[in-house]
């Protein structure tokens, strides 16, 4: 060989050498330079309570912060209209309506999530991951019959996370105490906690029966035990010392996540952080800080108290250097609701606002607004500020941070769009069969199929169309996102082609949700 040709071989060898080295550090990388991954979730946020999706009056920056420097999904979906549905899909990658518990919970249901399944904080877990919830969880406790004064199990810790510091149900439901890792916080053992959403306890003040003590007007089903001036869902007695405080829970629950990224942040092990914010929920009680802020009372206060929360929250990850490092998943449970069971002046006092934005319907509706909810990815100079309007739902997160992190997930109804979450891809879901209050209908496309469903057109209480019609409902959202416009006559054919796909998906893996009588 001349020595021409051992040159030009030899230098060939060097590049693809370097190649593979550089191929290989790559590689290396991308499996040991695990994100940290972090859940902002809002509860009854609506796609237009945002001010990033330009359809209200409220002025949202540290939201903003997410939605426009990252992806923000125009078609983002929860799975459910309500909360605890919304909240199992999205730890589990499972449709709500697989399991036939998957309803708004009392705060004595059993854990809905069973022990022996696949979780996101199970698959983070498995991957060397710190697992941790701070905030909301109404995905039920215990077994069925919890005793407040010992350790209740299961909870949270059973199913995937090392940390949870966690409100049971909801801010309007009892028990109304904080509990951490399992035990409820600042319990008095001489003054044990009792609860029941049957009846009440002998002697026990309840806003029907002492209405002087109320503070907070109730509307609807709020009239059960009083705490802190406001009725509650469900009768509770004793536990003084751990009752919390309604109006320092914003702060109360920012201080936890924020302890919780202080405490990961330099022990070299990434972390996951479920932070599932209250706002806002009724009872809407904005801290002193927040009071009149808005204009729009109490709803509009707790958001931009909300706001003011995620801005500090994204201080503390910049402060310990982990924002550059951490993938941030914003969006909301279900869409929005005003008067939701107490008098605090959110329907007149909105203004302009639309909490819906453009979309018909809200919270406990099968049309889009009670699905379609503010869902951005951010991730501090690994996704670039963009707009998609591919189908996404919170279902798909399973899949999708499985395969980021670099393993297969098994989540059966979750699809892996990890290419469209970084921004890096237009591809959508196929389809996906929405819920709200054990009803269903199928998005498809530009396409939504609503079948008939017996009940009332609107829930009176709320002042939310709900979605129910004697007829198929076929809606094209792209030339009517408003939803005005049942083409089901006018298009046969697209209406049998939407029905049989649905009543596919329906009829596979229904588990025990009772199959639908369809016209």
């Amino acid at each position: 060989m001349k020595i021409t040709q051992i040159s030009s071989f030899l230098s060939l060898c060097s590049i693809a050498l370097f190649f593979s080295c550089q191929q290989a550090k790559v590689q290396e990388e991308s499996t040991t330079e695990k994100p940290n991954i972090v859940f902002i979730y809002l509860d009854d946020l609506g796609y237009g309570d945002v001010s990033a999706y330009e359809a209200g009056t409220l002025e949202t920056p540290n939201m903003d912060r997410l939605v426009n420097g990252g992806v923000k999904f125009t078609n983002g979906y929860a799975s459910s209209a309500t909360c605890s549905p919304s909240r199992y899909a999205i730890l589990t990658g499972t449709y709500p309506w697989r399991n036939k518990n998957a309803k708004i919970l009392p705060g004595t249901a059993p854990l809905l999530i069973d022990t022996a399944q696949y979780t996101l904080p199970k698959l983070l877990r498995d991957q060397g991951y710190a697992t941790g919830i701070v905030g909301k969880w109404h995905l039920g406790l215990g077994s069925g019959n919890v005793n407040w004064n010992e350790k209740i199990s299961p909870g949270p810790n059973q199913v995937g996370f090392d940390y949870s510091y966690i409100l049971a149900a909801t801010q309007d439901r009892v028990p109304t105490v904080y509990i951490e890792d399992g035990y409820v916080v600042n319990l008095d053992p001489s003054d044990p906690i009792e609860v029941s959403y049957e009846e009440n306890f002998p002697g026990e003040p309840t806003a029907l029966t002492h209405p002087e003590l109320v503070e907070m007007k109730w509307h609807h089903g709020h009239n059960n035990s009083i705490v802190n001036g406001v009725p509650r869902i469900g009768y509770m007695k004793g536990g003084e010392a751990a009752k919390w405080s309604d109006v320092d829970m914003a702060d109360h629950f920012l201080e936890k996540a924020q302890s919780y990224v202080k405490e990961k942040a330099n022990s070299g092990q990434p972390f996951f952080l479920y932070y599932a914010l209250q706002q806002p929920h009724v009872p809407r009680t904005p801290h002193p800080r927040f009071e009149g802020k808005s204009g729009m009372g109490p709803r509009g206060d707790v958001i931009l108290e909300a706001d003011w929360v995620i801005g500090e929250f994204l201080k503390t990850l910049e402060e310990e250097g982990v924002l550059e490092n951490t993938l941030i998943v914003f969006s909301s449970d279900n869409g929005p609701v005003l008067n939701d069971g107490y008098y605090d002046e959110a329907v007149e006092k909105l203004g302009d606002h639309t909490p819906a934005g453009p979309l018909r319907g809200g919270k406990y509706s099968l049309f889009e607004a009670g699905t379609r909810v503010p869902f951005a990815t951010y991730w501090k100079g690994k996704i670039e500020p963009g707009v998609s309007d591919a189908l996404v739902t919170q279902i798909d997160l399973m899949a999708s941070i499985a395969d980021l992190v670099g393993v297969e997930s098994t989540a059966p109804d979750s699809q892996n769009l990890l290419a469209t979450f970084m921004g890096k891809s237009q591809q959508e879901r196929s389809e996906f069969v929405l819920e709200a209050t054990t009803k269903t209908a199928l998005r498809k496309g530009d396409w939504v199929m609503i079948p008939p469903y017996q009940g009332p057109a609107v829930q009176s209480q709320v002042n939310i169309e709900l979605g129910n019609a004697e007829d198929y409902q076929l809606y094209n959202l792209t030339d009517d996102i408003g939803q005005e416009n049942n083409l089901a006559e006018s298009n046969p054919e697209k209406l049998q082609e939407m029905i049989q796909l649905y009543e596919q998906i329906r009829g596979a893996g229904a588990g025990n949700v009772e199959q639908l009588e369809l016209k």
